[in-house]
């Protein structure tokens, strides 16, 4: 596990990352990409506790999508079932595991000030704090060139990754409305989400 941690967080935080995972018997499945969600956790019916995390090319988002998923297992345990997924009891137990990761040696110095900030209040996904969702996205490997929202000037066409075609529209708050080509119906996109633009 050790030597398969490796390929995916960075090092000086396999470890710290292997002490938590035996401590709280975590078996730990790294799976294809899934656009709805990084990670998951869940409780077997055999009482095992199962983690999977999306593969990908960015060690650090890996990490905290790891240590998300670890402390909802923590959260759950310490407070029982009852808690909100994303409520108080999460959000502590969450500071709490990655406070000890927050440090030079693991992350860049870039992404040390976006982090802090963050954690002073989680967010139930780091997709939907756009400062560390940007800041992060820094540190992947560009397969293919990829927008994001913010970026596209109104009315253009894009696509996502499941090949739905929108058009951007007017911001609405934090969020834009895009409506899907095929069908008419208006979406709200986060400002950070990576699209592939078709046209402007």
């Amino acid at each position: 596990m050790i030597e398969t941690l490796k390929n995916y967080i960075p090092e000086r935080a396999v470890l710290s990352c292997m002490e938590l995972i035996e401590k709280y018997e975590v078996h730990l499945k790294i799976v294809n990409q899934r656009v709805t969600r990084h990670g998951d956790y869940r409780r077997m019916p055999n009482g095992t506790h199962q983690i999977t995390v999306n593969t990908g090319s960015n060690k650090y988002s890996f990490l905290i999508t790891l240590i998300h998923e670890i402390a909802h297992l923590v959260a759950f345990e310490k407070y029982g079932r009852r808690i909100k997924p994303h409520g108080l009891e999460w959000k502590h137990t969450f500071q709490y595991l990655m406070l000890p990761f927050i440090r030079p040696e693991i992350f860049p110095s870039k992404l040390l000030p976006v982090l802090a900030n963050h954690f002073k209040n989680p967010k139930a996904s780091s997709s939907t704090d756009a400062n560390l969702s940007i800041a992060l996205k820094a540190y992947d490997k560009q397969d293919k060139e990829s927008s994001y929202i913010f970026e596209l000037p109104i009315g253009s066409v894009f696509r996502l990754y499941n090949g739905k075609l929108f058009k951007k529209g007017n911001k609405r708050i934090k969020r834009y409305e895009c409506v899907e080509m095929a069908t008419g119906k208006l979406y709200l996109f986060q400002p950070n989400a990576e699209v592939e633009l078709i046209k402007d």
